[in-house]
């Protein structure tokens, strides 16, 4: 196993009456907020106007920027981040998934800079360390944006899809409470489902040596939990069991926790964020549809017993298989996991994707290098990978 470092500062109110300790943790941080959202789902539910109370009832001036995009982009940042400068606001809230929190981290990190601008950061790879407080009230189980450092932000003018990574970008205070997903759709719910469930699977899982047991059996739980309570949450969308569960599992997932040095190359993030970059499709579904062609692609017989031993713990798999046979019904169960049971369509073509810009896709995915993992892949290989998912 590696050596790591654990530090996750994130303080998180889980549950139905939390937002009652909002106005404290603002308090904390000053008394000018901004309040960012995407559509009207907010306001639908009633998380907006508890919000708006909170403030006013407790002296805090509360500014807006809405229309948040499902991936974020870089012009909506640096608007949100105009305001910032403008009003000199004390602390950012966001008000919704993922999506939601990363272009609140944006906007957090260049209303700290001279130009506003968050490209400039993003592009050039920087590591954030200063930037205005987080606070997440999160209404969608999914991205883990809640608890981690990490934001991700499109430029549509470039197609590209770039993570924002920092030690500031970590919430101040993060609040779950299940109900406010209740009235998420079935898709949203299954494309979330499957990002919490393919943070594990890319990110740590697959980590060979670098990883101990303690590690992979929590791994391998929060994958579970994503197997069971996804389709109840879809069939019974005020299941507040099935609800809680994927919500901390989102947590979970992208907190560190899970962490402990295993850190790859996230292979199948990478090609996901392309597609979402040139198609500006939904991150989980791309990620459904990638998955079980890059275990397809790169099982063999070295891959083979690892890919067996997710199948057996994740989806029950019988014990008693070849590694080979083993870890071709591991990929078969997790492809009906993706595409029977979350019922998310099972290829590019159905999104209206062509190869066009595959080639140009993978260059970019891979960014000059292979990208490490299980079987590190060239752009050759993500390219094949791609043309797998038609």
């Amino acid at each position: 196993m590696n050596d790591f470092i654990f530090h996750n500062p994130d303080k998180v109110y889980f549950g139905k009456n939390q937002l009652q300790h909002l106005s404290e943790e603002i308090l904390k941080l000053g008394k000018k907020a901004l309040l960012v959202y995407g559509g009207g789902s907010i306001k639908k539910n009633g998380l907006y106007d508890s919000i708006t109370e909170i403030a006013k009832n407790n002296g805090i001036e509360l500014f807006e920027i809405s229309g948040v995009e499902p991936n974020p982009r870089h012009s909506t940042v640096n608007k949100g981040a105009t305001i910032c400068k403008k009003e000199n606001i004390d602390v950012v809230i966001a008000a919704g998934g993922g999506s939601t929190i990363d272009c609140a981290k944006g906007i957090a990190t260049a209303a700290l800079t001279e130009n506003g601008d968050v490209w400039s950061l993003v592009s050039g790879g920087v590591w954030v360390t200063k930037a205005l407080p987080v606070i997440a009230i999160l209404t969608n189980a999914a991205t883990g944006s809640e608890m981690d450092a990490w934001a991700v932000i499109s430029n549509m003018d470039t197609n590209e899809k770039i993570g924002l990574g920092g030690s500031a970008l970590i919430p101040k205070a993060a609040f779950e409470n299940p109900e406010y997903s209740f009235t998420l759709p079935s898709y949203q719910t299954a494309c979330g489902a499957f990002d919490i469930f393919n943070h594990v699977l890319d990110n740590y899982y697959f980590a060979g040596e670098a990883t101990f047991d303690l590690v992979l059996e929590m791994q391998e739980a929060v994958m579970r939990t994503v197997v069971k309570w996804a389709p109840v949450a879809m069939k019974e969308p005020k299941n507040y069991e099935a609800r809680s569960n994927l919500m901390w599992a989102s947590s979970m997932a992208l907190n560190t926790v899970l962490d402990a040095g295993t850190v790859h190359g996230c292979a199948c993030h990478l090609m996901e964020h392309e597609l979402s970059a040139y198609y500006d499709i939904t991150h989980g579904h791309g990620l459904a549809i990638v998955t079980p062609r890059w275990l397809t692609y790169i099982l063999d017989e070295s891959t083979a017993p690892a890919i067996y031993r997710f199948g057996v713990k994740v989806f029950g798999i019988k014990e008693n298989l070849s590694a080979m046979e083993g870890a071709k019904e591991a990929i078969n169960a997790l492809s009906d996991f993706c595409f029977k049971t979350l019922g998310l369509s099972s290829t590019l073509t159905d999104l209206n994707i062509d190869e066009t810009n595959f080639k140009s896709m993978a260059e970019h995915a891979c960014a000059g290098g292979p990208i490490s993992g299980l079987k590190n892949l060239t752009s050759s290989d993500v390219e094949k990978i791609y043309k797998m998912c038609l």
